[in-house]
C-alpha cells in the first residue's frame, strides 16, 4: 500500500491551446492535499454556437475543496485566469499571485457585473508561499505579459518545475528577463519534473527580442505616408509600449482604441510600467489629428467581431475609421481556430484600400512562447528526471516530448486533460481517471455542452426546426387544422414543392394510420407525427430537422 505519492493532473490546456488549470496532489489515495495551478478560459468559435467562453470542468474541484490549499496563477492571461469570476465562487478558497495579476483580477472583476470580489493574496516575484504539503516559488520568466512566473513546487517527494508560459528574452521590454541564474540553481537543486509549454515545440531557432519588434515597429511607422494602426494582444504591455515609444520617435501621437486595452495600460501603470511613454489619447481625439501624426493601438487582433479593428473594417466604429492609404500592423500571431476571422477582417481592410502588415512580411511580432533551441536550453539548466509536455496541441506536444528524450529526461510522460500522472511514490506513469470536461457560460447560465442546449442548437444550425401543434379530443378526434412553424428549413424541394405542404402530408399521413383509441394517448400521438413529419421531409431533402410536437387534449 503506497502511503503518499505525488500527482499532477491537468483538467485543461493539454491537446489545446488555452483553458490552463492544472492540480497537484499529495498522500494516499483517496485523501490528498492540493493545489490548483492557473484557472484559466477559453473563448468559443463556430463549434459552440451561442456560448461566451468555455472552462474546466470543476466538478471534481468541488467534491474536493475542503482538501485545496489554494490556487496559484503564473500570470495575466485570460487562458489563464479568466475563470475567476465565473467559477471561484464555487471553491472559495485563497488565491496566490503577483501584484500585477492582483491588481487585474481587481479591474477584471469590477468590469464584470455581479462577479464576487476574489480576495488574491500577494506574492513577489522571488518569493515563496508555504500551501500544505507545497511549498512555492515564484521564479521570474519572460512572457508577453508583465510578471510571468514558473513555479517551483516543493514537496516531500522532489522538486517540480512548472513553466508556465515563457520565452527567453534578455529585453523583454516590460518586465524580469527569465531567470537563467535561478533555473540553474534549481537544476542543481534537482529537478524530479518538468512541466513546460510546448506551443511552439515545432519551431527551430531561437525567438526574436522584443527590442527587435520595437525598432521594426519605428521603421513601419515612419516609413508610412498616411495613419498607422497597429492591433495587437490588449495584455501584451510590452507590444503598447513598444509601439507608444515607436510612435513618440517617429513624431506621431497614440490614440488606444478598445476598453480592454484601457484596462491592461491602468493596471500596468498603477504598477509603475509604461512610466516613459508619451500620453495616450482616447479614440474621440483620433479625428482630430492629422492622418501622418497617428497610430492608433487596437484591440482585435484575433478578428473578433465585437472589437475595435473588426468595427473599423465594417466601418462601424463610431470614432475611428480608415481610408485609402492607411497602414495596420497586425503584431500577433494568429490563435488556432481564429484564421477565418482574421482573414475577414484583412479582406474587408483590402477592399478599402489600406495597406496590411503582418508577421509573414516583416518581424512585427514575436511569440511569448520558447522555440526549440531555447527549450534545449531550459533542459540543459534544469536537468529534470521526468518530462510533461503541455500547453500545446497534439503535434507540439509529441514534438516536446521526443525533445526531452533527446536532452536525457529519464520519463517522457503524455497526459491528456482529465488523466493523473504519478511523479513518485509509486512507477511513473499515467493514466485517464475521466475527470476531464467542459462547463460553457452561455449569456447568464454556466453548463455543460447538453445543459446549456448548445449540442441542441448546433444540430438546429445544419438541419432545421419544425414545431407541429395539434388540439385532440377525448374521443381522439383531431379538431381543426394543425398549426405549423418551420425554421430553418427550405421554402421548395428540389421539384419545386412547399415544404409547408410536404410538412402537412407528414402530419395527416401520421393520422391516417391510427386508429382513434391510439390518438388519446398523447404520447403515443406526439412521437407518431414527430417521426412521420421527420422521414416525409427526409424523402424531399435528405436531411432529418428537429420537430417538436405539441399536443393539446381537451
Amino acid at each position: 500500500m503506497i502511503s503518499s505519492e505525488l500527482i499532477f493532473m491537468p483538467l485543461g490546456g493539454v491537446g489545446e491551446i488555452g483553458m490552463n488549470m492544472a492540480l497537484y496532489g499529495i498522500g494516499p489515495e483517496g485523501d490528498k492535499r492540493w493545489i490548483i495551478v492557473d484557472f484559466g478560459v477559453a473563448f468559443a468559435h463556430e463549434a459552440h454556437p451561442g456560448a461566451d467562453l468555455i472552462f474546466a470542468d470543476i466538478r471534481f474541484l468541488e467534491e474536493e475543496k475542503d482538501r485545496i490549499e489554494g490556487i496559484v496563477i503564473t500570470h495575466g492571461h485570460e487562458d489563464h485566469f479568466g475563470a475567476l469570476p465565473y467559477l471561484w465562487e464555487k471553491l472559495g478558497i485563497p488565491v496566490y499571485a503577483t501584484g500585477f495579476l492582483a491588481d487585474l483580477v481587481e479591474a477584471k472583476m469590477a468590469s464584470e457585473p455581479g462577479a464576487p470580489k476574489v480576495p488574491v493574496k500577494r506574492v513577489e516575484q522571488g518569493g515563496r508561499v508555504k500551501l500544505g504539503p507545497f511549498e512555492v516559488e515564484f521564479v521570474p520568466m519572460s512572457h508577453s505579459i508583465p510578471e510571468a512566473n514558473g513555479l517551483a513546487i516543493r514537496t516531500e517527494h522532489g522538486l517540480v518545475l512548472h513553466t508556465g508560459d515563457w520565452k527567453l528574452d534578455d529585453q523583454p521590454g516590460i518586465g524580469r528577463a527569465t531567470d537563467k541564474k535561478r533555473l540553474q540553481e534549481l537544476g542543481e537543486e534537482g529537478v524530479l519534473a518538468l512541466i513546460c509549454d510546448s506551443t511552439n515545440a515545432m519551431s527551430e531557432g531561437s525567438s526574436i527580442s522584443e527590442a527587435d519588434v520595437e525598432e521594426e515597429l519605428y521603421q513601419q511607422i515612419r516609413n508610412a505616408p498616411k495613419r498607422v494602426a497597429v492591433t495587437t494582444f490588449a495584455s501584451n504591455v510590452a507590444r503598447v509600449q513598444a509601439v507608444a515609444r515607436a510612435a513618440r520617435k517617429a513624431d506621431r501621437q497614440v490614440v488606444v482604441v478598445g476598453r480592454a486595452l484601457w484596462r491592461f495600460i491602468e493596471v500596468a501603470q498603477e504598477q509603475g510600467y509604461l512610466s516613459d511613454v508619451p500620453e495616450f489619447l482616447s479614440d474621440e481625439e483620433y479625428g482630430y489629428l492629422p492622418r501622418n501624426k497617428v497610430v492608433a493601438i487596437l484591440t482585435g487582433s484575433q478578428g473578433e467581431k465585437r472589437a475595435a479593428l473588426a468595427r473599423i473594417a465594417g466601418g462601424e466604429h463610431r470614432s475611428v475609421q480608415f481610408t485609402k492609404g492607411d497602414r495596420v500592423i497586425m503584431s500577433s500571431k494568429a490563435i488556432p481556430g481564429n484564421e477565418r476571422a482574421i482573414g475577414e477582417v484583412i479582406n474587408n481592410l483590402a477592399q478599402q484600400g489600406v495597406e496590411v502588415i503582418t508577421d509573414r512580411d516583416a518581424p512585427v511580432h514575436v511569440s511569448g512562447h520558447p522555440r526549440r533551441d531555447d527549450l534545449r536550453k531550459m533542459y540543459q539548466w534544469t536537468k529534470p528526471k521526468i518530462a510533461i509536455p503541455v500547453h500545446g496541441e497534439e503535434m507540439h506536444l509529441k514534438a516536446h516530448g521526443a525533445l526531452a528524450e533527446d536532452m536525457g529526461a529519464r520519463e517522457v510522460v503524455h497526459v491528456r486533460n482529465g488523466w493523473m500522472a504519478r511523479l513518485a511514490g509509486g512507477t511513473v506513469k499515467s493514466w485517464d481517471e475521466y475527470l476531464g470536461g467542459r462547463l460553457y457560460k452561455d449569456g447568464d447560465v454556466i453548463g455543460t455542452f447538453e445543459e446549456c442546449g448548445i449540442q441542441q442548437r448546433r444540430k438546429l444550425s445544419f438541419v432545421g426546426h419544425i414545431s407541429v401543434a395539434l388540439t385532440v379530443n377525448r374521443k381522439g378526434e383531431i379538431l381543426g387544422h394543425p398549426q405549423m412553424a418551420l425554421a430553418g428549413i427550405p421554402d421548395r424541394d428540389k421539384d419545386d414543392k412547399l415544404f409547408m405542404e410536404i410538412v402537412e402530408a407528414g402530419v395527416f399521413g401520421a393520422l391516417r394510420g391510427m386508429p382513434g383509441k391510439k390518438r388519446k394517448d398523447v404520447e403515443v400521438l406526439r412521437e407518431a407525427v414527430r417521426r412521420s413529419v421527420r422521414n416525409e421531409v427526409y424523402q424531399h431533402w435528405a436531411k432529418k430537422p428537429i420537430v417538436a410536437v405539441m399536443v393539446n387534449l381537451v
